[in-house]
């Protein structure tokens, strides 16, 4: 029923219209549109419920094997702590014992060289001895035999190599003032030679010679003087070696270290 205002003949009435199709056809619709909202909840309801359920599942799940792991982790942690304490242990075992063995080798070498301290002076006028026997001096960890007798430089080195020795190599200025202090004004062959190649003097062990301890202006006899001597009589204002003729005749030094 529609209530509705007109105005008629210019007074105001109110005329009532029925309309039962169309109420009928409203209330159809209206229901059904209740019956769907329903089916919709509860069809939300249900995933909601299912969801949760999973949800639920995958948590507990999840936190089953989120504990097992926890636990492993624990028993790896204190294994792990198990096997440190253990390596800890071992190092220091391994640090006394080196620490004992060094110890021990430190003491014998103590007592080692103690001995050998005590026994160096008897041992030095024991060799002292032995020298001045053979006409030998000690100096440095080398043995020298001066010759008495006077011969050309190939006859004083193989006199030498005949002793196990040879003529002398001078290496350093120490050993030139040694051998300066043992030959005062006295002539002596040493062990260097350019009697192969000119101008380029090799040692008798075959090592060429860098710097020497010649007198002033020499070597200067060209081809003809091809030996050394410490000194020459018949200049004694040349202080250091001269070369000379190697036929001729003087005095030589021989020399053999102490180490093979």
């Amino acid at each position: 029923m529609l209530n509705v205002i007109k105005i008629i003949n210019g007074s105001v009435r109110r005329v009532f219209y029925h309309s039962y199709g169309s109420d009928s056809v409203k209330t159809r619709s209206s229901r059904a549109a209740v019956v769907c909202l329903v089916l919709l909840c509860v069809l939300l309801l249900a995933a909601v419920i299912v969801l949760g359920v999973h949800i639920y599942t995958n948590n507990t799940n999840y936190t089953q094997e989120r504990d097992l792991l926890l636990t492993k982790i624990t028993n790896l942690t204190e294994d792990r702590d198990d096997l440190q304490t253990k390596i800890n242990g071992l190092t220091e075992d391994k640090d006394q014992l080196l620490t004992n063995s060094l110890t021990e080798e430190r003491n014998e070498l103590i007592i080692k060289n103690r001995n050998l301290l005590n026994e160096r002076p008897h041992l030095k006028n024991e060799l002292q001895l032995l020298c001045k026997e053979d006409e030998w001096i000690y100096y440095k960890s080398s043995f020298y035999y001066m010759s008495n007798e006077r011969k050309s430089w190939t006859e004083s080195r193989q006199d030498c190599l005949k002793k196990g020795a040879d003529l002398i190599i001078i290496n350093s200025s120490e050993e030139q003032d040694f051998v300066k202090n043992n030959t005062v004004k006295r002539e002596f062959w040493i062990g260097v030679t350019d009697i192969d190649v000119e101008d380029i003097w090799k040692w008798v062990d075959g090592s060429t010679l860098t710097s020497g301890f010649w007198a002033s202006k020499e070597p200067n006899g060209g081809t003809i003087e091809n030996c050394a001597v410490t000194y020459l009589t018949r200049w004694p204002d040349l202080l250091g070696w001269l070369d000379v003729r190697c036929n001729d005749a003087y005095q030589w030094i021989c020399e053999k270290s102490i180490w093979p």
